[in-house]
């Protein structure tokens, strides 16, 4: 399965930055060893199911320590049976551009 994340807290700098915290939960994905690509919006992973919960659990409490209040934006795709698509989709997609 591949699960598309975005949390952070609900404070944030007076600037409006929350990259403190969202890096926590940054450092804890590229922890876990799970297959995982960071851009300017979200975090996905890729995993089983139970595994890749509890990276999202550990990433949201580790947000948790920077406010009183978390958000926490999931977007799953699950599909049984198949692995390496968090780079695998993406090549599909480019070659079907390409013949297009």
């Amino acid at each position: 399965m591949l699960v598309a994340f975005s949390v952070s807290p609900s404070s944030a700098h007076a600037d409006g930055s929350v990259h403190d915290a969202v890096a926590a939960a940054v450092k804890i994905v590229r922890e876990s060893g799970l297959p995982n690509q960071t851009d300017a919006m979200f975090t996905t992973l890729e995993g089983e199911w139970d595994e890749v919960f509890d990276v999202i659990k550990r990433a949201t409490e580790a947000v948790g320590a920077f406010g009183a209040r978390v958000s926490l934006v999931l977007k799953a795709d699950i599909r049984p049976g198949y692995t390496g698509e968090l780079t695998g989709k993406v090549a599909r997609l480019e070659k079907a551009i390409e013949e297009s």
